[in-house]
């Protein structure tokens, strides 16, 4: 089992989200129960990264959500590029 912090399963949740997705999609695509799902997308609402639109019965990513999203994928890149080198020891 892989365990994922929060922070992932939120920029999961706003991908999924980022054209407009239902709570099912929400879930297939975030890999979560749907209790879990509920307490995100809640969460995710309050802090205005996500909004239920009722017209089209989606939650969608806002503004906000785009731009954690942005600075998510950017300080992973950079953790990940200086986690795949090799450590350098000095003599």
């Amino acid at each position: 089992m892989i365990y994922r912090s929060k922070a992932e399963i939120i920029s999961a949740i706003l991908q999924t989200t980022d054209s407009g997705a239902s709570i099912t999609r929400i879930m297939y695509g975030s890999y979560l129960s749907y209790t879990l799902t509920k307490k995100y997308v809640n969460f995710l609402m309050e802090n205005n990264m996500v909004v239920y639109e009722e017209k089209i019965h989606r939650y969608k990513t806002t503004e906000e959500g785009k731009k954690f999203t942005r600075m998510y994928g950017e300080i992973s890149k950079m953790f990940n590029s200086k986690l795949n080198k090799p450590p350098e020891f000095s003599k």
